[in-house]
């Protein structure tokens, strides 16, 4: 039977005296190390046979030292299930030196900036950050900054469409960037379009870039028609403004060219939630949102007050009411991505195009035009 060697039984013994605050175990240098008050401290391991054994005598010794029932190493950590449902303890589930309770500790609703000073010391990943940047005590803590620079900085080698856009929500967490570091994730999205969509959904009114007002003439009464109550007037003051043209033109180059299935779902109820003032139902393609919409804005006080303002009344209703639902049928039944991907959404993507270019004063004509050309279909919108 392998024991510990004399050597690392005595330091091991004599760290768990003291006062340890977190445990890593490195296998590659057999080396345990241990977070203290006093800062870091290192105990390099001498096997006495197998390593994996030894290793696992050595994590024996720490789970009864955190569990405080020496003899038997927790196996239960090994199938945790990583939904943060821990409640009491965390700092001893910090001293078992597994990766399994780290996660356990940064997935937890009790989770403390402490803790995850800890934590993010026994395991400083990216997918660790992430987990501990979803809980608002850690966003407004002095790890908030700690965590956010790291993913900051460790974008460029993230390759996954649906872990770049968490990641992005995740930072554009107010009080996280300042102007710069926003900018630079903004200038991020210009080469991978999945970034640009965290700032669809987080500060869809502060986009690092604007456009020129559309309709600037009618921004008086819109604004005086929202003042008493109309949800319509304050959402077309909204998306006429520059803020609002420039998330138009956000989100039709996403989904022009969505590549991946999860930014072409992730856009699409970026603008649906754009337009959710209007609380319209989702409707299973865009014919059929397009014909409620004509109904509906038809008895709305803009459109009563202002015809000419019609179209792009009808355009919101009909956008608030196209979803990710309305691309299940093609989203669920391919596994396409990049080209092919954006010719099975056409049939879909090109309707929400022509009514955004309604709304952006024909901007985007000539690309809507050019591809119902190619499909042979009528100018929808025009």
């Amino acid at each position: 039977m392998i024991e510990l060697a004399p050597e690392d039984s005595l330091r091991l013994h004599v760290l768990l005296s003291g006062e340890v605050q977190a445990v890593r175990i490195e296998e590659a240098s057999l080396t345990v190390r241990a977070l203290t008050p006093q800062g870091e401290v290192a105990v390099r391991l001498h096997p006495t046979g197998r390593i994996d054994s030894y290793l696992r005598i050595v994590r024996e010794l720490f789970a009864g030292h955190a569990s405080g029932s020496p003899g038997g190493y927790p196996v239960y950590l090994q199938r945790w299930t990583r939904m943060g449902q821990v409640q009491g303890g965390l700092d001893r589930l910090l001293l078992f030196g597994e990766p399994e309770a780290v996660i356990s500790v940064a997935c937890s609703a009790s989770l403390t900036d402490e803790l995850a000073r800890r934590a993010w010391w026994a395991m400083p990943d990216s997918e660790n950050a992430r987990r501990m940047l979803a809980r608002r005590a850690i966003v407004e803590g002095r790890m908030g900054e700690v965590l956010a620079t790291h993913l900051l900085e460790h974008l460029p080698f993230e390759t996954s469409p649906a872990v770049l856009m968490e990641t992005v929500r995740l930072l554009l967490e107010p009080g996280l960037l300042g102007a710069e570091e926003r900018e630079r994730l903004w200038q991020k999205g210009k080469q991978d379009r999945a970034c640009h969509v965290g700032f669809l959904e987080r500060i869809p009114d502060e986009l690092p870039e604007t456009d020129p007002p559309f309709r600037e003439e009618f921004f008086p009464s819109l604004q005086e028609m929202a003042e008493r109550g109309n949800d319509a007037a304050r959402l077309l003051a909204r998306v006429l403004s520059g803020t609002g043209q420039a998330f138009l033109r956000t989100a039709a180059a996403l989904l022009r060219n969505p590549q991946e299935k999860e930014v072409a779902s992730a856009s699409l109820d970026a603008l649906a939630r754009y337009f959710s003032i209007l609380e319209s139902p989702s409707f299973d393609s865009a014919e059929e949102a397009i014909r409620w919409a004509k109904e509906k804005a038809g008895a709305d006080e803009v459109v009563l007050a202002f015809p000419e303002l019609r179209p792009e009344v009808e355009a919101m209703f009909a956008l608030s009411g196209i979803d990710s639902r309305t691309a299940y049928p093609v989203l669920s039944r391919t596994t396409a991505s990049g080209t092919l991907l954006g010719s099975k959404l056409e049939p879909l993507v090109l309707p929400v195009l022509a009514l955004m270019r309604v709304l952006r004063g024909g901007r985007e004509e000539t690309e809507v035009r050019r591809r119902r050309r190619a499909r042979g279909g009528p100018e929808i919108g025009a």
